[in-house]
Order: C-alpha cells, then structure tokens, then sequence
C-alpha cells in the first residue's frame, strides 16, 4: 500500500488524525518539500511530533528515481508526504500512476490547502475563483518583468469576473530557502501590468495568526508582510458579502471594493 498524506498548512500539528494515524502505522514514510513546506515546522519536528522516521526525497528523487518509494510499498506499508493536498501536484499523481502500473493499492489522506485558506480567509466564494497561476521570480524565468503567462490568466479570469489565486515562488538549493514575499509580488505586479488594481496578501494560512491584506497592487507593493509563505488574491467582480467581507477582513478601501461590486 501506498498512502498519500497532506501535512496541512503551517506545523507539526495541521496534519488530520487520519493522516497521523497512516504515519504512525506505516513501515517507511518519504517526504518531499520543493512543492511546497511546512513553515512553522521542520520534518524533524513532525518526526517528534508523530514518533516516526522520515525519508526526505528531492525532486529528482520522486520523478526520476521513484523506487525506493515504490518498493517499500510493494513491500508494506508506505507513506509519501507533503505540505498541503499531496494531490495538488502532477508529480504526486505520475507517483500514484506508477504505483497502480505495479499493482500497488493506493489511497489519499486530505490535507487543506492553500486554496481552501485563500478563500476561508478573505471571504471570497470558492467556486469564484477561475484558473490559478503561479508568479516566479525573475531569476526563475530567465528574464525581466512577469511572464506573458501570468499576466494573461489574470485577465482572462478578471473578464469572466473571475477572481485569481496567484501562488508565490518558492527556491530551494542545498544551502538557501527563498520565498518570493506578498510585497515582491505586489512590485512586479504593479510595475508590468496595473498598479491600480485591488488585490489581497494572505500570509501565513494555517498558522495562529494569519494576515490578510487589501489595497492597490501599488501600495501592497514592497510592503513587508512579515514570515512566509505568502499568497496574492487578484479580485474579480463581487457579490455583496464578498464587498463586505474584503472591506471588515482585509481592510481593502470601500471605494476599491465597490468598483467591483457585479
């Protein structure tokens, strides 16, 4: 067997009693951390927490040398773990595919998502939110500015009145941890589309204190939100308690909220 498990959002303590159970009963548990991590917690800190040992697996060691995975589960027991949904990334499914070419049973212990938070958090109905993009840094692309990419999804999702769940890059080498900061977003943005459009920071989803803030693209910019990970929310049209609910849980200016009031 083959258990996909979500840590949750934030520490040792997100992750569901379901998936804690699936932990503690599996014979090997891998975990890897370049989609996303748990940052108010380490692996070691979930290894205390839960009384299990893990195998961390970079990205080559899940796509491209996926056995050791696949044969602990072939052979018990086994646990793949990540921060969030583990299904929110298509290499977690090739993972599933491979194991189910091999006739290896599989099953999925939900964890929330950024997603979920995104909208819980701002008040902004779930099933408003069009397609998602993900806004690297610079270096990441390999040239100036936000890529064509970016730019476009949010205005075809702001056409449909649609709002848009920007995910924040994330690098990770041997030796250094960079987190691209809601105010980063916020600059580039401004800069290489409309400084003026209303968008919302979410820091720190899942942890104790999270904020959520509204504004102008041009006065969230370089604005510091504090610790990672950070999410942007570009507004689309609104129903009223959404209005509402940006203006009492973000502080977005009245005036900025109206205008998208459908």
């Amino acid at each position: 067997m083959l258990t996909f498990v979500g840590l949750g959002l934030y520490d040792e303590r997100s992750i569901t009693l379901q998936g804690r159970d699936a932990l503690q009963a599996a014979d090997r548990v891998f975990a890897e951390r370049y989609t996303s991590r748990l940052v108010g917690a380490s692996l070691e800190d979930v290894e205390v927490a839960h009384d299990v040992e893990i195998e961390p697996r970079t990205r080559e060691g899940v796509e491209q040398d996926p056995e050791p995975i696949l044969t602990a589960a072939e052979n018990g027991d086994a646990v793949f773990c990540t921060a969030g949904d583990p299904m929110i990334s298509t290499t977690h499914v090739d993972l599933r595919l491979r194991a189910h070419e091999r006739g290896i049973d599989t099953r999925i212990v939900h964890g929330t998502t950024a997603a979920a938070a995104a909208s819980s958090l701002t008040g902004l109905q779930n099933y408003r939110f069009g397609k998602a993009t993900t806004l690297p840094f610079e270096s990441s692309h390999g040239g100036d500015g936000v890529p064509d990419s970016v730019i476009e999804t949010i205005e075809a999702n702001r056409e449909r009145g649609l709002h848009t769940l920007v995910f924040l890059d994330i690098k990770v080498d041997d030796d250094r941890e960079d987190y691209m900061t809601g105010g980063e977003a916020a600059s580039l943005l401004a800069a290489n589309w409309n400084g003026t459009a209303p968008a919302v920071v979410v820091a720190r989803a899942g942890s104790p204190e999270p904020l959520v803030r509204g504004d102008r693209l041009e006065e969230l910019a370089g604005t510091d939100f504090g610790d990672p990970l950070h999410l942007l929310v570009i507004p689309g049209k609104l129903h009223y308690v959404e209005r509402d609910a940006l203006v009492e849980l973000a502080g977005l200016p009245a005036e900025a909220a109206e205008r998208l009031l459908v």
